[in-house]
């Protein structure tokens, strides 16, 4: 049974006002990737309390373990590293690896590809780290313990998700994607940081060989040679002569990762994986097996795949055997006393827990306001203030750059310092949520998501080059739509739709799909319909015949519409079989859940969303509203 929300005081005579409420339970990549961070931080936690309780019950089989030497010989050369070096300098490459392959994502296909909505989370993370920066220098400034200062410059992604999760506020992913963005800074300075200020002894001989290797791997993904063996090869030998040169090899997981580009499937390689498995369907063979899984790989960007065979291994293992070999100290009262007196640590807490709200927090108010509200962030103050608190949990590469900088009692203070703000950032982040749960409720929805101008805006702006719409291209009014093929309120709403577009020829109308699958059991099948139908330049044709036939969207009638609009039938189906218009169905619902989207159908008016009833009257007036901000603009 669908559940429905009506607004009787904004419905019209006809009362087009229902909506079938969106329970937010498809599973999309945005929310693959933030589940995977969010999980791994309660194994990184785990791992944390493991080390302190290990290193306190018997320090000495601690440190004895982790200075175990470990060496790995070929002929008459080699490398030997105990093993908290293999885990800091070698498994941590892999966690580098991961990194630079999400910001090459965000750069090809995501947040980082808009200058406009990159600028203000960019500009944010800069002034966090440079506030937090600053404070450390203001405790050490003139002091040897100064050269750790870019301990505090990095937030490690899966705590801070973890945390807020769990002490923050139930609302839409926009402060988590937000946040991401902001890390994703953090951790590509902090990597060029370690790589350039932390190198104590530089041998230019091996630093040459690196960059030789590293250089035939760019000249390798150039030539379009897929991430294999073949590179595997060139990036280990190149982690190797960075470790002979003395400068700290992670670097090289972050640059292979920049590397390793994203991009949707390409029409030709989907066609060509088809082909493949047709004939593997006809005839069985070992040989046409391998076929067909050469064009699958062929089919998805690489960058895609080592995220989908690291990412899990990085957030799961990696780290949390990282928290466990470095996050181990023997307290006792006198140590926690003497930590405490010490700039060091002082440095570090003061740094993470108010410099980096202030900077996060201060940047952002500051871009605003100069940019006259155009850049701004996507939920309201307190959700921002929140966002810069948690950044404050600054564990993975503090650590890392701890044991960079420091060694000895130094080495023990500041790994306090870390685990203190860390501690510190969590309990500001939950005092300040409490806080803003005790007002108004008018109040409270504006501090967390912003004021309604805000809230309602639409996330990801429509691009005529992917989206579907109907009207002309450079329309002054844009009405958008989520919707979904079996929802009846939808379809109540088709035929008015179709009627504005009639009566406005300066109207461009775009659909986007958010099919609500636990009520509606075939609309995410319909809206993959409409994408293979896409396929063939019939999208309109199929998304106007699944609405006069609301009643009828199994399968078997899919490919009878397919038929009646004289589609190639077999690519329908095979393309339905594969499953091949999925992807571009979540990129629409990730986007409907960043706009605030609670139900279909939702409409958009040139980004603003648009409340109450959808029949004519409504639309209309709506229409004429935006067109007249928009011809007020422009003038």
């Amino acid at each position: 049974m669908s559940q429905q929300r009506n607004d009787s005081s904004a419905a019209g005579p006809s009362g087009f006002s229902g909506r079938t409420a969106w329970a937010r339970t498809a599973e999309t990549p945005l929310r693959a990737f933030l589940r995977t961070e969010t999980g791994g931080a309660a194994f990184l936690l785990t791992a944390t309390v493991a080390a302190l309780v290990w290193v306190n019950i018997d320090e000495s089989s601690y440190e004895r373990l982790w200075h175990t030497m470990l060496s790995i010989q070929l002929g008459g050369a080699g490398v030997a590293l105990d093993l908290r070096g293999w885990v800091n300098s070698g498994l941590m490459t892999i966690f580098f690896l991961v990194v630079g392959l999400e910001a090459r994502r965000e750069l090809d296909l995501g947040e980082l590809r808009e200058r406009r909505r990159f600028a203000l989370p960019f500009l944010a993370g800069l002034g966090g780290i440079a506030a937090a920066v600053a404070l450390y220098l203001a405790f050490n400034g003139g002091h040897s313990s100064a050269h750790g200062w870019g301990i505090v410059m990095s937030t490690d992604t899966a705590f801070a998700l973890g945390l807020l999760a769990l002490v923050g506020p139930r609302f839409p992913d926009r402060l988590r994607a937000f946040m991401l963005t902001v890390v994703v800074v953090d951790d590509i300075f902090s990597v060029v940081i370690i790589a350039t200020v932390y190198t104590a002894v530089l041998h230019l001989v091996p630093l040459l060989v690196a960059l030789a290797f590293f250089g035939g791997a760019l000249v390798a993904r150039r030539l379009g040679v897929p991430a294999g063996l073949g590179l595997a090869t060139l990036g280990t030998a190149a982690w190797v002569a960075l470790l002979k040169s003395g400068v700290e090899p992670v670097v090289i997981g972050l640059a292979l990762g920049l590397l390793t580009y994203a991009y949707p499937a390409p029409r030709s390689n989907l066609e060509r994986v088809t082909d493949r498995f047709r004939e593997f369907r006809e005839q069985p063979t070992a040989e046409l097996a391998r076929a067909a899984r050469v064009e699958l790989r062929a089919a998805t960007s690489p960058n895609e795949r080592l995220q989908h065979l690291l990412h899990p291994w990085t957030s799961y293992l990696i780290v949390p055997v990282f928290a466990l070999a470095n996050a181990g100290i023997a307290v006792n009262g006198h140590f926690l006393a003497r930590a405490f007196s010490s700039r060091i640590t002082i440095g570090i807490l003061v740094g993470y827990v108010v410099g980096k709200p202030l900077g996060i927090l201060g940047t952002s108010w500051l871009v605003t306001r100069l940019s006259g509200g155009r850049l701004r962030p996507p939920v309201g103050w307190a959700a921002v203030a929140g966002g810069g608190t948690i950044a404050g949990v600054g564990f993975t590469i503090a650590l890392l750059v701890s044991t960079l900088a420091f060694d000895g009692r130094s080495l023990e203070e500041a790994k306090v310092g870390i685990l203190s703000a860390a501690l510190g950032a969590s309990l500001l982040t939950w005092l300040l949520f409490r806080a803003t749960a005790r007002l108004p409720r008018r109040l409270r929805i504006r501090a967390l998501l912003g004021p309604s101008e805000a809230l309602v805006d639409l996330y990801s702006e429509v691009d005529p080059d992917r989206d579907h719409y109907r009207g002309p291209v450079d329309a002054p009014v844009t009405l958008v739509e989520y919707g979904d093929f079996e929802c009846p309120y939808c379809g109540r709403a088709e035929p008015v739709v179709r009627l504005l577009l009639q009566e406005f020829g300066d109207v461009r109308y775009v659909w986007r799909h958010l099919p609500l699958s636990d009520v509606h059991p075939h609309a995410q099948l319909a809206a993959e319909s409409t994408e293979a139908a896409a396929a063939q330049g019939s999208f309109w044709e199929m998304h106007d015949l699944l609405f006069d036939h609301q009643d009828a969207l199994d399968y078997d009638d899919l490919i009878g519409y397919a038929e009646e609009l004289g589609l190639d039938v077999e690519r329908f189906s095979d393309d339905l079989h594969e499953r091949l218009g999925a992807g571009r169905v979540a990129e629409d619902i990730d986007g409907a859940d960043l706009s605030g989207v609670a139900g279909t159908p939702t409409f958009f008016v040139n980004g603003r969303r648009h409340y109450g009833a959808y029949d004519i009257d409504a639309l209309s007036a709506a229409v004429h509203a935006a067109g007249a901000r928009a011809t007020l603009i422009q003038g």
